[in-house]
């Protein structure tokens, strides 16, 4: 039986609509917390809701562009106004560019990158935090945010420059965010998932998607395989919850050994 260690707890994942998003908001729910499942594409984002509310669980979708203030301010609103307040950000929405050399990547694709990437975990303190303080005046726990970074921000891979200084700009800010925070119970963490089965993999990827490239890639991680959504969830699920009460400013690789 699956414990109930984030029950009643209220989180937003954003990009939750598919990938490692998708599989933390569905895990968090089957832990018991109420989650607002967030995604620029709002179909996608109310089947995973769909799909959580038939196992039983509670969860609402929204549609939410990380990049823009606005959005992100209606984001965490519509957590207030559905589920009475916020426990748990989860800043997962994540892009990159194709796996190219550096000076092929132009810059729209590099300013969407780090919007995506890095601009939102800004944006989701400026609105999430206020909110933790204001229910902390009111005797609520502190709240938690957690950052999807990646191995990239630690030991980048080529081809993927400015993705991986991205994901290391979300590691220091994960740090930054959690030394400031502390005295107010606020924890944060990242998580660092190695390359997995998403969406993404095929711009991750150096060439074609094929199983030759996908196995050079697996020959580089020590336990043999891609992370998975699930891996990925557990380790943002035991973040969000008391089990890590000490813990911030970690940035957890799930990697395989990868980092080693």
């Amino acid at each position: 039986m699956t414990a109930k260690n984030l029950q009643d707890r209220v989180a937003i994942v954003t990009g939750a609509g598919s990938g490692f998003g998708e599989g933390i908001a569905k895990l968090m729910a089957e832990r018991g917390a109420k989650v607002v499942v967030a995604d620029i594409r709002l179909e996608a984002a109310q089947a995973v809701a769909q799909a959580i509310q038939a196992a039983g669980g509670q969860a609402i979708a929204v549609g939410a562009d990380v990049t823009r203030n606005e959005s992100v301010g209606a984001m965490v609103a519509a957590a207030v106004e559905a589920f009475g307040g916020l426990d748990i950000l989860v800043n997962n929405a994540g892009t990159t560019h194709k796996n190219r050399p550096m000076l092929e990547v132009d810059e729209a694709t590099f300013d969407r990158v780090y919007a995506t990437n890095v601009k939102s975990i800004y944006l989701g303190a400026v609105h999430a935090v206020p909110q933790f303080r204001k229910q902390a005046a009111a005797g609520r726990r502190g709240g938690v945010i957690i950052n999807i970074a990646s191995t990239a921000g630690v030991r980048p891979r080529p081809g993927l420059s400015w993705y991986n200084g991205s994901k290391g700009a979300a590691v220091n800010l994960t740090k930054g965010m959690a030394v400031e925070l502390a005295p107010e119970g606020i924890r944060v963490n990242a998580v660092n998932p190695v390359m997995g089965v998403t969406g993404l993999i095929q711009d991750f990827l150096p060439g074609e998607d094929s199983e030759a490239t996908r196995a050079k890639i697996i020959a580089t991680i020590p336990l043999g395989r891609l992370s998975t959504p699930l891996d990925v969830a557990r380790a943002a699920a035991f973040l969000a919850s008391d089990e890590a009460e000490f813990i911030t400013g970690v940035a957890l690789e799930v990697d395989g050994g990868r980092c080693i």
